[in-house]
Protein backbone atom coordinates (compact mmCIF):
# COMPACT_ATOMS: atom_id res chain seq x y z
CA UNK A 1 0.00 0.00 0.00
CA UNK A 2 1.22 3.31 -0.95
CA UNK A 3 0.98 5.25 2.31
CA UNK A 4 2.42 8.44 0.89
CA UNK A 5 -0.93 9.09 -0.78
CA UNK A 6 -3.24 8.38 2.05
CA UNK A 7 -5.15 10.99 3.21
CA UNK A 8 -3.97 11.40 7.55
CA UNK A 9 -6.99 12.81 8.38
CA UNK A 10 -8.91 9.24 7.94
CA UNK A 11 -8.60 7.08 10.64
CA UNK A 12 -6.81 4.01 10.07
CA UNK A 13 -9.38 0.91 10.42
CA UNK A 14 -11.46 -0.97 8.18
CA UNK A 15 -14.04 0.56 6.73
CA UNK A 16 -15.73 -2.19 3.95
CA UNK A 17 -16.01 -5.97 2.99
CA UNK A 18 -13.35 -6.76 0.54
CA UNK A 19 -13.78 -10.57 0.09
CA UNK A 20 -14.93 -13.51 1.85
CA UNK A 21 -13.41 -16.89 2.25
CA UNK A 22 -15.32 -19.97 1.92
CA UNK A 23 -14.37 -23.41 3.01
CA UNK A 24 -17.04 -25.98 4.72
CA UNK A 25 -18.33 -24.39 8.03
CA UNK A 26 -15.43 -22.69 9.74
CA UNK A 27 -15.90 -21.31 13.41
CA UNK A 28 -12.99 -19.61 14.92
CA UNK A 29 -9.95 -17.59 13.41
CA UNK A 30 -6.52 -16.81 14.19
CA UNK A 31 -3.60 -14.75 13.06
CA UNK A 32 -0.07 -15.78 13.23
CA UNK A 33 2.09 -13.04 14.72
CA UNK A 34 3.31 -11.83 11.28
CA UNK A 35 -0.40 -11.99 10.01
CA UNK A 36 0.69 -13.72 6.97
CA UNK A 37 -1.19 -16.92 8.01
CA UNK A 38 -4.54 -17.49 9.06
CA UNK A 39 -5.58 -20.66 10.79
CA UNK A 40 -9.73 -21.19 10.82
CA UNK A 41 -11.19 -23.99 12.69
CA UNK A 42 -14.23 -25.78 11.45
CA UNK A 43 -17.43 -27.66 12.21
CA UNK A 44 -15.75 -31.39 11.01
CA UNK A 45 -12.58 -30.89 13.50
CA UNK A 46 -10.63 -30.37 10.81
CA UNK A 47 -7.83 -26.72 10.74
CA UNK A 48 -7.27 -24.66 7.84
CA UNK A 49 -4.42 -22.52 7.21
CA UNK A 50 -5.17 -19.95 4.79
CA UNK A 51 -2.55 -17.92 3.13
CA UNK A 52 -3.21 -14.45 3.81
CA UNK A 53 -1.44 -12.99 0.74
CA UNK A 54 -2.78 -14.80 -1.72
CA UNK A 55 -6.05 -15.47 -0.29
CA UNK A 56 -5.46 -19.20 -0.73
CA UNK A 57 -5.46 -23.06 1.41
CA UNK A 58 -1.84 -23.60 2.16
CA UNK A 59 -2.35 -26.52 4.53
CA UNK A 60 -5.41 -28.90 5.66
CA UNK A 61 -4.99 -30.19 9.46
CA UNK A 62 -7.20 -33.42 9.60
CA UNK A 63 -7.29 -35.65 12.91
CA UNK A 64 -9.11 -38.82 12.10
CA UNK A 65 -9.60 -39.59 16.09
CA UNK A 66 -11.44 -36.00 16.32
CA UNK A 67 -14.36 -34.82 13.67
CA UNK A 68 -15.98 -32.25 16.57
CA UNK A 69 -16.40 -29.20 15.99
CA UNK A 70 -13.51 -26.66 16.62
CA UNK A 71 -14.08 -24.70 19.84
CA UNK A 72 -10.62 -22.59 19.59
CA UNK A 73 -7.22 -22.30 17.66
CA UNK A 74 -3.88 -20.74 18.55
CA UNK A 75 -0.72 -20.18 16.84
CA UNK A 76 2.91 -20.98 18.56
CA UNK A 77 4.97 -17.24 18.92
CA UNK A 78 7.31 -18.11 15.91
CA UNK A 79 4.57 -20.05 13.89
CA UNK A 80 5.86 -23.20 13.63
CA UNK A 81 2.83 -24.67 15.89
CA UNK A 82 -0.80 -24.76 16.10
CA UNK A 83 -3.22 -25.67 18.98
CA UNK A 84 -6.36 -26.99 18.23
CA UNK A 85 -8.80 -27.39 20.67
CA UNK A 86 -12.21 -29.37 20.18
CA UNK A 87 -15.75 -30.18 21.32
CA UNK A 88 -14.54 -33.74 22.37
CA UNK A 89 -12.35 -32.50 25.13
CA UNK A 90 -9.17 -32.82 22.98
CA UNK A 91 -6.17 -30.81 22.57
CA UNK A 92 -3.95 -31.30 19.43
CA UNK A 93 -1.02 -29.71 18.85
CA UNK A 94 -0.09 -29.68 15.18
CA UNK A 95 3.13 -29.08 12.98
CA UNK A 96 2.52 -26.45 10.58
CA UNK A 97 5.31 -27.47 7.69
CA UNK A 98 4.84 -30.87 8.06
CA UNK A 99 1.39 -31.51 8.80
CA UNK A 100 1.53 -33.85 11.36
CA UNK A 101 0.49 -34.13 14.50
CA UNK A 102 2.60 -33.95 17.46
CA UNK A 103 0.83 -34.19 20.11
CA UNK A 104 -3.36 -35.09 21.34
CA UNK A 105 -4.38 -34.55 25.30
CA UNK A 106 -8.12 -35.50 26.33
CA UNK A 107 -8.93 -33.19 29.38
CA UNK A 108 -12.18 -33.57 31.60
CA UNK A 109 -13.92 -30.65 30.28
CA UNK A 110 -14.17 -29.11 26.49
CA UNK A 111 -12.24 -25.65 26.51
CA UNK A 112 -13.31 -22.51 24.92
CA UNK A 113 -9.88 -20.98 24.80
CA UNK A 114 -6.79 -21.96 24.69
CA UNK A 115 -3.14 -20.26 24.48
CA UNK A 116 0.17 -21.21 24.10
CA UNK A 117 2.84 -20.20 26.33
CA UNK A 118 4.49 -17.25 24.61
CA UNK A 119 8.05 -17.59 26.58
CA UNK A 120 8.74 -21.53 25.21
CA UNK A 121 10.08 -21.24 21.54
CA UNK A 122 8.93 -25.42 21.15
CA UNK A 123 5.27 -25.35 22.73
CA UNK A 124 5.28 -27.79 25.78
CA UNK A 125 2.95 -26.16 27.86
CA UNK A 126 -0.99 -24.23 27.32
CA UNK A 127 -3.43 -22.94 29.22
CA UNK A 128 -7.12 -24.06 29.20
CA UNK A 129 -10.23 -22.48 30.17
CA UNK A 130 -13.24 -24.93 30.16
CA UNK A 131 -17.05 -23.72 30.25
CA UNK A 132 -17.65 -24.78 33.55
CA UNK A 133 -14.60 -25.15 35.68
CA UNK A 134 -11.09 -23.52 36.78
CA UNK A 135 -8.48 -22.66 34.20
CA UNK A 136 -5.77 -25.37 33.70
CA UNK A 137 -2.33 -25.37 32.65
CA UNK A 138 -1.90 -28.43 30.34
CA UNK A 139 1.18 -29.88 30.40
CA UNK A 140 1.50 -31.65 26.61
CA UNK A 141 4.09 -33.78 26.78
CA UNK A 142 2.87 -35.69 29.98
CA UNK A 143 -0.62 -34.47 29.80
CA UNK A 144 -0.79 -33.59 33.14
CA UNK A 145 -2.82 -30.65 34.74
CA UNK A 146 -2.32 -27.98 37.06
CA UNK A 147 -5.32 -26.01 38.26
CA UNK A 148 -5.17 -22.28 38.95
CA UNK A 149 -6.84 -20.29 41.84
CA UNK A 150 -10.43 -19.53 41.68
CA UNK A 151 -9.94 -16.91 44.67
CA UNK A 152 -8.28 -15.95 47.94
CA UNK A 153 -10.68 -17.56 49.76
CA UNK A 154 -10.18 -20.62 47.75
CA UNK A 155 -6.87 -20.77 50.00
CA UNK A 156 -5.46 -21.72 53.28
CA UNK A 157 -3.02 -18.44 53.19
CA UNK A 158 -4.80 -16.62 50.98
CA UNK A 159 -2.55 -17.49 47.88
CA UNK A 160 -1.97 -20.99 47.64
CA UNK A 161 -3.31 -22.82 44.90
CA UNK A 162 -5.51 -25.87 45.19
CA UNK A 163 -3.84 -29.08 44.59
CA UNK A 164 -2.76 -30.43 41.27
CA UNK A 165 -4.87 -32.13 38.70
CA UNK A 166 -7.92 -31.82 40.45
CA UNK A 167 -10.79 -29.81 38.63
CA UNK A 168 -13.57 -27.79 40.35
CA UNK A 169 -16.81 -30.14 41.11
CA UNK A 170 -19.20 -27.31 41.30
CA UNK A 171 -19.56 -26.74 44.57
CA UNK A 172 -16.73 -23.79 44.10
CA UNK A 173 -18.56 -20.21 44.33
CA UNK A 174 -16.14 -18.73 41.96
CA UNK A 175 -15.93 -20.11 38.28
CA UNK A 176 -13.27 -18.30 36.38
CA UNK A 177 -14.53 -18.06 32.72
CA UNK A 178 -11.42 -16.53 31.08
CA UNK A 179 -7.67 -16.31 31.83
CA UNK A 180 -3.99 -15.39 29.35
CA UNK A 181 -0.88 -15.02 29.98
CA UNK A 182 0.49 -11.36 29.80
CA UNK A 183 3.20 -10.79 27.00
CA UNK A 184 6.17 -12.64 28.25
CA UNK A 185 4.55 -15.25 29.70
CA UNK A 186 5.48 -14.92 33.73
CA UNK A 187 2.38 -14.04 34.92
CA UNK A 188 -1.55 -15.11 34.57
CA UNK A 189 -4.33 -12.91 34.42
CA UNK A 190 -7.56 -14.89 35.46
CA UNK A 191 -11.28 -13.34 35.87
CA UNK A 192 -14.04 -15.11 38.30
CA UNK A 193 -17.92 -14.72 38.03
CA UNK A 194 -17.47 -12.24 40.97
CA UNK A 195 -15.79 -9.82 38.58
CA UNK A 196 -12.23 -10.00 40.20
CA UNK A 197 -9.30 -10.13 38.24
CA UNK A 198 -6.44 -12.31 39.88
CA UNK A 199 -2.66 -12.22 38.56
CA UNK A 200 -1.03 -15.33 39.25
CA UNK A 201 2.28 -15.91 39.63
CA UNK A 202 3.46 -18.86 36.70
CA UNK A 203 6.65 -20.43 38.38
CA UNK A 204 4.73 -21.07 41.95
CA UNK A 205 1.16 -20.58 41.22
CA UNK A 206 0.13 -17.98 43.58
CA UNK A 207 -2.15 -14.98 43.59
CA UNK A 208 -0.09 -11.85 43.83
CA UNK A 209 -2.58 -9.62 43.19
CA UNK A 210 -6.91 -8.77 42.79
CA UNK A 211 -8.13 -6.11 40.87
CA UNK A 212 -11.71 -5.77 41.65
CA UNK A 213 -14.71 -4.51 38.71
CA UNK A 214 -17.33 -2.48 39.82
CA UNK A 215 -21.10 -4.40 39.80
CA UNK A 216 -18.80 -7.52 39.97
CA UNK A 217 -20.38 -8.96 36.79
CA UNK A 218 -18.60 -12.36 35.56
CA UNK A 219 -15.86 -12.05 33.00
CA UNK A 220 -16.04 -13.59 29.82
CA UNK A 221 -12.97 -12.74 28.19
CA UNK A 222 -9.39 -11.02 28.97
CA UNK A 223 -7.40 -9.90 26.39
CA UNK A 224 -4.00 -8.01 25.92
CA UNK A 225 -2.74 -5.61 23.77
CA UNK A 226 0.40 -6.58 21.12
CA UNK A 227 2.55 -3.93 23.16
CA UNK A 228 1.48 -5.48 26.41
CA UNK A 229 0.72 -1.90 27.56
CA UNK A 230 -3.79 -2.40 28.22
CA UNK A 231 -5.59 -5.03 29.10
CA UNK A 232 -9.45 -5.55 27.90
CA UNK A 233 -12.22 -7.23 29.63
CA UNK A 234 -15.39 -8.53 28.37
CA UNK A 235 -18.09 -8.74 30.93
CA UNK A 236 -21.43 -9.78 31.56
CA UNK A 237 -23.04 -6.49 31.84
CA UNK A 238 -22.37 -5.31 28.29
CA UNK A 239 -19.32 -3.53 29.26
CA UNK A 240 -16.09 -3.66 28.01
CA UNK A 241 -12.93 -2.22 29.99
CA UNK A 242 -9.27 -1.46 29.68
CA UNK A 243 -7.32 -0.80 32.12
CA UNK A 244 -3.89 0.23 31.77
CA UNK A 245 -0.43 -2.05 32.95
CA UNK A 246 2.13 -0.76 35.42
CA UNK A 247 3.65 -3.78 35.81
CA UNK A 248 7.17 -3.98 33.17
CA UNK A 249 6.94 -6.12 30.49
CA UNK A 250 9.44 -8.57 31.72
CA UNK A 251 10.17 -9.84 35.22
CA UNK A 252 6.90 -9.00 36.22
CA UNK A 253 7.06 -11.74 39.45
CA UNK A 254 10.06 -9.56 40.39
CA UNK A 255 8.53 -6.58 39.92
CA UNK A 256 5.42 -7.45 42.00
CA UNK A 257 7.98 -8.60 45.05
CA UNK A 258 9.00 -4.99 45.08
CA UNK A 259 6.31 -3.56 45.50
CA UNK A 260 4.79 -6.41 48.22
CA UNK A 261 7.95 -4.82 50.20
CA UNK A 262 7.11 -1.43 50.24
CA UNK A 263 3.56 -2.46 52.10
CA UNK A 264 4.88 -4.52 54.65
CA UNK A 265 2.14 -2.41 56.89
CA UNK A 266 -0.82 -4.66 55.06
CA UNK A 267 -1.66 -8.48 55.31
CA UNK A 268 -3.75 -10.70 53.51
CA UNK A 269 -6.50 -10.07 51.00
CA UNK A 270 -6.14 -5.90 51.81
CA UNK A 271 -2.56 -6.50 50.91
CA UNK A 272 -3.05 -8.30 47.85
CA UNK A 273 -5.57 -6.18 46.78
CA UNK A 274 -3.44 -3.32 47.14
CA UNK A 275 -1.24 -4.66 44.79
CA UNK A 276 -3.99 -5.25 42.55
CA UNK A 277 -4.62 -1.82 42.33
CA UNK A 278 -0.88 -0.68 41.52
CA UNK A 279 -0.85 -3.27 39.03
CA UNK A 280 -3.91 -2.43 37.02
CA UNK A 281 -5.49 1.02 36.81
CA UNK A 282 -9.12 1.66 34.80
CA UNK A 283 -8.60 3.49 31.68
CA UNK A 284 -11.72 3.39 30.12
CA UNK A 285 -15.36 1.61 30.11
CA UNK A 286 -17.02 0.99 26.44
CA UNK A 287 -20.59 0.14 26.12
CA UNK A 288 -23.92 0.78 23.82
CA UNK A 289 -25.92 2.92 26.26
CA UNK A 290 -28.48 3.06 24.18
CA UNK A 291 -29.29 -0.83 22.91
CA UNK A 292 -27.25 -2.34 25.54
CA UNK A 293 -25.69 -4.75 23.59
CA UNK A 294 -24.37 -8.01 24.57
CA UNK A 295 -20.91 -8.10 23.38
CA UNK A 296 -19.64 -11.85 21.81
CA UNK A 297 -16.06 -11.06 21.03
CA UNK A 298 -13.49 -8.28 22.28
CA UNK A 299 -10.54 -7.54 20.70
CA UNK A 300 -7.74 -4.67 20.03
CA UNK A 301 -6.15 -3.39 17.09
CA UNK A 302 -2.83 -3.80 16.18
CA UNK A 303 -0.90 -1.38 17.17
CA UNK A 304 -3.43 -1.08 20.30
CA UNK A 305 -5.02 2.50 19.02
CA UNK A 306 -8.67 0.89 18.18
CA UNK A 307 -10.88 -0.92 20.52
CA UNK A 308 -13.26 -3.34 19.06
CA UNK A 309 -16.80 -5.08 20.60
CA UNK A 310 -18.51 -7.34 17.93
CA UNK A 311 -22.06 -7.79 18.62
CA UNK A 312 -23.59 -10.62 19.99
CA UNK A 313 -27.30 -10.61 19.14
CA UNK A 314 -28.50 -13.15 16.53
CA UNK A 315 -29.22 -11.52 12.78
CA UNK A 316 -26.87 -9.08 13.45
CA UNK A 317 -22.75 -8.99 12.43
CA UNK A 318 -22.09 -5.52 13.46
CA UNK A 319 -18.77 -4.36 15.05
CA UNK A 320 -18.28 -1.23 16.85
CA UNK A 321 -14.56 0.46 17.17
CA UNK A 322 -13.93 2.98 19.19
CA UNK A 323 -10.48 4.88 20.18
CA UNK A 324 -8.61 4.22 23.62
CA UNK A 325 -10.54 7.88 24.74
CA UNK A 326 -13.67 6.20 24.43
CA UNK A 327 -15.22 7.75 21.11
CA UNK A 328 -17.27 5.55 18.91
CA UNK A 329 -15.55 5.84 15.45
CA UNK A 330 -16.98 3.65 13.06
CA UNK A 331 -20.03 0.93 12.91
CA UNK A 332 -19.39 -1.91 10.68
CA UNK A 333 -22.50 -3.70 9.19
CA UNK A 334 -22.14 -7.13 7.71
CA UNK A 335 -24.45 -9.80 6.40
CA UNK A 336 -27.89 -10.72 8.68
CA UNK A 337 -26.44 -13.27 10.32
CA UNK A 338 -24.86 -13.51 13.53
CA UNK A 339 -21.35 -13.38 14.23
CA UNK A 340 -18.94 -16.17 15.77
CA UNK A 341 -15.23 -14.97 16.29
CA UNK A 342 -13.22 -11.71 15.53
CA UNK A 343 -9.55 -11.01 14.72
CA UNK A 344 -8.03 -8.00 13.77
CA UNK A 345 -4.75 -8.05 11.32
CA UNK A 346 -1.40 -8.00 13.63
CA UNK A 347 0.21 -5.03 11.09
CA UNK A 348 -2.41 -3.87 8.82
CA UNK A 349 -6.14 -2.30 9.10
CA UNK A 350 -7.62 -5.51 8.28
CA UNK A 351 -10.09 -7.35 10.45
CA UNK A 352 -11.55 -11.09 9.83
CA UNK A 353 -15.27 -11.96 11.04
CA UNK A 354 -16.85 -15.44 10.64
CA UNK A 355 -20.58 -15.58 10.48
CA UNK A 356 -22.85 -18.44 11.80
CA UNK A 357 -22.56 -19.69 8.06
CA UNK A 358 -19.00 -20.72 8.42
CA UNK A 359 -18.15 -17.71 6.07
CA UNK A 360 -15.08 -15.71 7.04
CA UNK A 361 -15.29 -11.91 5.57
CA UNK A 362 -12.35 -9.74 5.18
CA UNK A 363 -12.52 -6.35 6.29
CA UNK A 364 -10.34 -3.66 4.73
CA UNK A 365 -10.22 0.11 4.43
CA UNK A 366 -11.71 1.76 1.70
CA UNK A 367 -9.00 4.32 0.85
CA UNK A 368 -9.18 7.75 -0.75
CA UNK A 369 -6.05 8.94 -2.29
CA UNK A 370 -4.68 12.19 -1.68
CA UNK A 371 -3.16 13.46 -5.13
CA UNK A 372 -1.79 16.48 -3.89
CA UNK A 373 0.85 13.68 -2.73
CA UNK A 374 2.23 13.22 -5.85
CA UNK A 375 3.47 17.13 -6.25
CA UNK A 376 4.21 19.19 -3.29
CA UNK A 377 3.30 22.05 -5.59
CA UNK A 378 -0.33 20.37 -6.28
CA UNK A 379 -3.59 21.68 -5.21
CA UNK A 380 -7.24 21.39 -5.68
CA UNK A 381 -9.27 24.62 -7.41
CA UNK A 382 -12.82 25.56 -7.07
CA UNK A 383 -12.55 27.79 -9.85
CA UNK A 384 -10.77 28.27 -12.65
CA UNK A 385 -7.32 30.54 -12.42
CA UNK A 386 -5.63 32.52 -14.68
CA UNK A 387 -1.72 30.76 -14.87
CA UNK A 388 0.73 32.95 -15.89
CA UNK A 389 3.58 31.02 -17.01
CA UNK A 390 7.50 31.03 -15.62
CA UNK A 391 10.22 31.92 -17.87
CA UNK A 392 12.13 28.90 -16.92
CA UNK A 393 9.58 26.69 -16.97
CA UNK A 394 9.98 24.59 -20.19
CA UNK A 395 13.56 24.85 -20.31
CA UNK A 396 15.03 21.78 -20.34
CA UNK A 397 17.72 22.60 -17.51
CA UNK A 398 15.83 24.97 -15.53
CA UNK A 399 17.83 27.74 -13.87
CA UNK A 400 16.60 26.32 -9.93
CA UNK A 401 17.53 23.43 -10.83
CA UNK A 402 21.04 24.02 -11.95
CA UNK A 403 21.64 25.89 -8.68
CA UNK A 404 21.01 22.96 -6.23
CA UNK A 405 23.14 20.45 -5.21
CA UNK A 406 22.99 17.08 -4.13
CA UNK A 407 24.01 15.99 -0.64
CA UNK A 408 24.31 12.88 -0.87
CA UNK A 409 27.37 11.46 -0.56
CA UNK A 410 27.82 9.30 -3.34
CA UNK A 411 31.02 7.19 -2.18
CA UNK A 412 29.52 6.51 1.17
CA UNK A 413 28.64 2.22 1.04
CA UNK A 414 24.62 1.38 1.18
CA UNK A 415 24.95 -1.10 3.91
CA UNK A 416 22.11 -4.08 2.80
CA UNK A 417 23.48 -6.38 5.39
CA UNK A 418 22.06 -4.80 8.81
CA UNK A 419 18.39 -6.20 9.53
CA UNK A 420 16.62 -3.22 11.50
CA UNK A 421 14.56 -3.97 14.17
CA UNK A 422 10.88 -4.06 13.65
CA UNK A 423 8.87 -2.29 16.46
CA UNK A 424 6.11 -4.53 17.05
CA UNK A 425 8.39 -7.56 16.48
CA UNK A 426 11.40 -6.05 18.84
CA UNK A 427 11.15 -9.25 21.41
CA UNK A 428 11.59 -12.03 18.47
CA UNK A 429 14.53 -14.31 18.78
CA UNK A 430 17.21 -13.46 16.07
CA UNK A 431 18.25 -17.04 16.21
CA UNK A 432 15.15 -18.51 16.09
CA UNK A 433 13.67 -18.85 12.67
CA UNK A 434 10.28 -17.32 12.38
CA UNK A 435 7.34 -19.25 10.01
CA UNK A 436 5.95 -16.18 7.83
CA UNK A 437 4.81 -18.63 4.65
CA UNK A 438 4.29 -22.07 3.74
CA UNK A 439 5.89 -23.76 0.90
CA UNK A 440 3.94 -24.71 -2.14
CA UNK A 441 3.32 -28.13 -2.89
CA UNK A 442 1.94 -28.74 -6.47
CA UNK A 443 -1.05 -31.06 -6.73
CA UNK A 444 -0.32 -34.60 -8.23
CA UNK A 445 -1.98 -35.35 -11.81
CA UNK A 446 -5.15 -38.26 -11.11
CA UNK A 447 -3.78 -41.28 -12.34
CA UNK A 448 -7.72 -41.93 -13.55
CA UNK A 449 -6.94 -38.60 -15.44
CA UNK A 450 -3.78 -39.83 -17.00
CA UNK A 451 -4.35 -43.15 -18.11
CA UNK A 452 -8.02 -41.27 -19.37
CA UNK A 453 -6.06 -38.27 -21.79
CA UNK A 454 -3.27 -40.92 -22.43
CA UNK A 455 -5.72 -43.26 -24.32
CA UNK A 456 -7.26 -40.62 -25.75
CA UNK A 457 -4.35 -38.84 -27.55
CA UNK A 458 -3.31 -42.13 -28.64
CA UNK A 459 -6.32 -42.90 -30.37
CA UNK A 460 -6.21 -39.72 -31.82
CA UNK A 461 -2.61 -40.35 -33.18
CA UNK A 462 -3.64 -42.86 -34.85
CA UNK A 463 -6.81 -41.75 -36.04
CA UNK A 464 -4.38 -39.29 -37.36
CA UNK A 465 -1.70 -41.64 -39.65
CA UNK A 466 1.17 -40.17 -37.87
CA UNK A 467 3.19 -42.41 -39.88
CA UNK A 468 2.57 -40.69 -43.02
CA UNK A 469 4.77 -38.57 -44.82
CA UNK A 470 2.54 -35.55 -44.84
CA UNK A 471 2.22 -35.86 -40.90
CA UNK A 472 5.53 -36.18 -40.46
CA UNK A 473 6.51 -32.88 -42.32
CA UNK A 474 3.65 -31.29 -40.48
CA UNK A 475 4.92 -32.14 -36.96
CA UNK A 476 8.37 -30.86 -38.02
CA UNK A 477 7.10 -27.64 -39.34
CA UNK A 478 5.17 -26.91 -35.97
CA UNK A 479 1.78 -27.62 -37.37
CA UNK A 480 -1.55 -29.55 -36.36
CA UNK A 481 -1.67 -32.66 -38.14
CA UNK A 482 -5.23 -33.39 -39.60
CA UNK A 483 -6.57 -36.55 -40.71
CA UNK A 484 -5.24 -37.40 -43.90
CA UNK A 485 -8.40 -38.14 -45.36
CA UNK A 486 -9.30 -34.46 -45.16
CA UNK A 487 -9.12 -31.99 -48.31
CA UNK A 488 -8.30 -29.40 -46.05
CA UNK A 489 -4.77 -30.77 -45.48
CA UNK A 490 -3.82 -30.69 -48.76
CA UNK A 491 -5.01 -27.10 -49.62
CA UNK A 492 -3.60 -26.05 -45.82
CA UNK A 493 -0.27 -27.11 -46.29
CA UNK A 494 0.22 -26.34 -49.83
CA UNK A 495 -0.57 -22.87 -49.35
CA UNK A 496 1.76 -22.84 -45.85
CA UNK A 497 5.05 -23.64 -47.06
CA UNK A 498 6.89 -24.28 -50.44
CA UNK A 499 8.16 -27.59 -48.66
CA UNK A 500 5.21 -29.08 -47.91
CA UNK A 501 3.91 -28.21 -51.44
CA UNK A 502 5.14 -30.89 -53.31
CA UNK A 503 4.38 -33.66 -51.32
CA UNK A 504 0.87 -32.23 -51.09
CA UNK A 505 0.82 -32.30 -54.95
CA UNK A 506 1.71 -35.95 -55.23
CA UNK A 507 -1.38 -36.78 -52.48
CA UNK A 508 -3.90 -35.46 -54.43
CA UNK A 509 -6.88 -37.71 -54.03
CA UNK A 510 -9.40 -39.06 -56.49
CA UNK A 511 -12.43 -36.48 -56.45
CA UNK A 512 -16.05 -37.97 -55.44
CA UNK A 513 -18.79 -37.85 -57.75
CA UNK A 514 -20.17 -34.41 -55.72
CA UNK A 515 -16.95 -32.95 -56.52
CA UNK A 516 -16.96 -33.88 -60.31
CA UNK A 517 -20.25 -32.81 -60.43
CA UNK A 518 -19.32 -29.13 -58.88
CA UNK A 519 -15.98 -29.57 -61.73
CA UNK A 520 -18.67 -29.99 -64.56
CA UNK A 521 -20.23 -26.49 -63.56
CA UNK A 522 -16.84 -25.15 -63.23
CA UNK A 523 -15.63 -25.91 -66.43
CA UNK A 524 -18.81 -24.10 -67.82
CA UNK A 525 -18.63 -20.78 -65.82
CA UNK A 526 -15.06 -18.99 -65.67
CA UNK A 527 -13.01 -20.10 -62.93
CA UNK A 528 -12.46 -17.47 -60.19
CA UNK A 529 -9.31 -17.08 -59.25
CA UNK A 530 -8.26 -17.05 -55.74
CA UNK A 531 -5.13 -14.33 -54.70
CA UNK A 532 -2.18 -15.40 -53.17
CA UNK A 533 1.42 -14.34 -52.13
CA UNK A 534 3.26 -14.43 -55.62
CA UNK A 535 5.91 -17.05 -53.94
CA UNK A 536 3.33 -19.50 -53.32
CA UNK A 537 1.51 -18.62 -56.86
CA UNK A 538 4.60 -18.88 -58.44
CA UNK A 539 5.40 -22.53 -56.96
CA UNK A 540 2.06 -23.36 -57.91
CA UNK A 541 2.25 -22.93 -61.81
CA UNK A 542 6.00 -25.07 -61.24
CA UNK A 543 4.18 -27.81 -59.52
CA UNK A 544 1.14 -28.11 -61.67
CA UNK A 545 3.07 -28.04 -65.06
CA UNK A 546 2.32 -31.48 -66.96
CA UNK A 547 -1.29 -31.98 -65.07
CA UNK A 548 -4.53 -31.83 -66.54
CA UNK A 549 -7.14 -28.41 -66.44
CA UNK A 550 -9.73 -30.34 -64.54
CA UNK A 551 -6.97 -31.17 -61.65
CA UNK A 552 -6.18 -27.54 -61.33
CA UNK A 553 -9.93 -26.69 -61.09
CA UNK A 554 -10.39 -29.44 -58.68
CA UNK A 555 -8.07 -27.59 -56.68
CA UNK A 556 -10.05 -24.72 -56.69
CA UNK A 557 -13.60 -26.09 -56.25
CA UNK A 558 -12.11 -28.14 -52.85
CA UNK A 559 -10.98 -24.67 -51.33
CA UNK A 560 -14.52 -22.84 -52.58
CA UNK A 561 -15.77 -25.72 -50.82
CA UNK A 562 -14.56 -25.92 -47.95
CA UNK A 563 -13.46 -22.02 -47.26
Amino acid sequence: MNVSIIDPLQGDFPEIIEEYLEYGVMKCIAFNRRGTLLAAGCSDGSCIIWDFETRGIAKELRDKDSVSPVTCVCWSKYGHHVLVSAADKSLTLWEVVSGEKVTRVTLQQASLQTRLHPGSRIPSVCLACPLSSAPVLVNLNTGSTTVLPVSVSDTENGVDLPSRNKFSDGSLPYTPTSACFNKSGDLIYVGNSKGEILIVDYNNNQVRGIVPISGGAVIKNIVFSRNGQYLLTNSNDRTIRVFENHLSQKDGPMALDELSRTMDGLHGIEKVKTIGSKCLVLSREFQDSINKIHWKTTCFSGDGEWVVGASGSKGEHKIYIWDRAGHLVKILEGPKEALMDLAWHPVNPVMVSVSFSGLVYIWAKDYTENWSAFAPDFKELEENEEYIEKEDEFDLVPDTAKVKESNVNEDEEVDIVTVENDSPFSDSDISQEELCFLPAVPCPDVPELQDKYGASSSKLVDSNHSGSPLSDEAGQNGQASHPASSPIEVIGNSTAEDTGLTECSKRKRRPSEKAMGLQAEKVRKPTKKIKSSGKVSKTKNKASEGQDTSNGEFDDDVTDVYF
